[in-house]
C-alpha cells in the first residue's frame, strides 16, 4: 500500500506511439516537497492539512533508545531534549499541535535505507550527505555538526592533541554513522576501527578497555562524559569540512510531498531564533573543546 505522502504517478504511457502523440505520461507531482519542487512551497503547505501518512496527523520517528541530550529519560514524546523540542517546534510551525504529533520507533540504519517510509519525517541525528540523499530526501539542516573523540581519563588517547595523535589507538564509532566516516576518511587509523551497532556498545567497549576511544557527535560526547562514563573526557573536536559543513537534517520519504514544507519549517525557525534558542537551551557550549588539526 502506498503511503498518503507520497505523490500519486500515473501508471506508464500504453505505449511509446501513444507517447508521441499525446502531450506526455503525468501529470507530474509539483506538490511542495516533491520532485520537482525544490523550492520552500509554501503556497500550498496549508497548515494542519499536509499530505502526511496519517490524516490529521503528524508522525514523526527516532530510534529507542532515545538518548540524551536529544530526548529526555527516553521519551521523545516529553518535548524534553533538542531533539524532542525541535520536533514539537516544526510541529507547531506545519499547524499541528502537540497532540497531533505521534511518535514511531525507527532504528538508525532504517531511517535512511531505500524504500517507502511510514513516518512523515525522522529526526535522529542524522547528518545529510549525497550518499543518504539517493536513497531519502532531507530537510535543511536543524544542528550545525562537529565530531568529537571521547577517551578514559588518563589514558594514551586522552593526551591526544592531533589527528596524528589518534592514528596508532584503536578507535571505535557506530555502524553507518558520519563518526564511522571522520574516523576512516580524516583519521585514517593503521588499524581497523570497531564497529557498534549502538553506541550503547561502543560506550561499553570504552569501558571495558576494547577500545582506546570512540567518536561521536560532540553534544552526546559531552552527555557520555557527563552522566554516563564520568571517568571519561572529551579529547577534541573536528573542524567542521566542506563548504557548508556537517549537520543534521529531518529525513523524509525520498518522494515525500511535504519535504518542501518541512524546509520551509526549518528555515522560519532557523530564521527567528527558535534552533538557537533551544541549542542554547538544551546543548552543552562546545567552545572549550581544543580542535583537533
Amino acid at each position: 500500500m502506498r503511503l498518503a505522502n507520497r505523490p500519486l504517478r500515473l501508471a506508464a504511457c500504453a505505449t511509446v506511439a501513444l507517447l508521441a502523440a499525446a502531450v506526455g505520461c503525468a501529470p507530474q507531482d509539483e506538490s511542495p516537497g516533491g520532485p520537482r519542487a525544490a523550492g520552500p512551497g509554501q503556497q500550498s503547505c496549508a497548515r494542519g492539512k499536509l499530505a502526511t501518512v496519517a490524516d490529521g496527523k503528524l508522525t514523526v520517528g527516532t530510534d529507542k533508545p532515545a538518548y540524551a541530550p536529544w530526548f529526555h529519560d527516553d521519551d521523545p514524546a516529553g518535548g524534553k531534549g533538542f531533539e524532542s523540542a525541535v520536533a514539537y517546534a516544526v510541529a507547531r510551525q506545519l499547524g499541528y499541535d502537540k497532540g497531533a504529533v505521534s511518535w514511531q520507533t525507527v532504528p538508525f540504519n532504517n531511517a535512511f535505507a531505500p524504500g517507502e517510509k511510514k513516518f512523515d519525517f525522522d529526526i535522529n541525528q542524522i547528518s545529510i550527505s549525497p550518499e543518504r540523499k539517493r536513497a531519502v530526501a532531507f530537510s535543511s539542516g536543524y544542528y550545525d555538526v562537529r565530531q568529537a573523540v571521547v577517551a578514559l581519563k588518563g589514558s594514551k588517547a586522552a593526551g591526544a592533541r592531533s589527528i596524528t595523535d589518534l592514528r596508532h589507538l584503536k578507535l571505535g564509532a557506530q555502524v553507518g554513522s558520519t563518526s564511522l566516516d571522520v574516523v576512516n576518511d580524516t583519521v585514517r587509523p593503521a588499524q581497523s576501527p570497531a564497529v557498534f551497532q549502538k553506541n550503547d556498545l561502543a560506550k561499553s567497549a570504552l569501558k571495558n578497555g576494547q577500545v582506546d576511544a570512540i567518536l561521536t557527535d560532540l553534544p552526546t560526547a559531552f552527555y557520555i562524559t557527563s552522566a554516563e562514563v564520568k571517568d571519561a573526557e572529551v579529547v577534541g573536536q573536528f573542524a567542521a569540512t566542506g563548504g557548508d559543513g556537517e549537520q543534521f537534517g529531518l529525513v523524509l520519504d525520498k518522494e515525500s510531498r511535504i519535504t518542501g514544507c518541512v524546509t520551509a519549517a526549518v528555515d522560519a525557525l532557523r530564521k527567528n531564533g527558535t534552533l538557537a534558542a533551544l541549542e542554547k537551551k538544551w546543548l552543552t557550549d562546545a567552545v572549550s573543546v581544543p580542535v583537533l588539526k
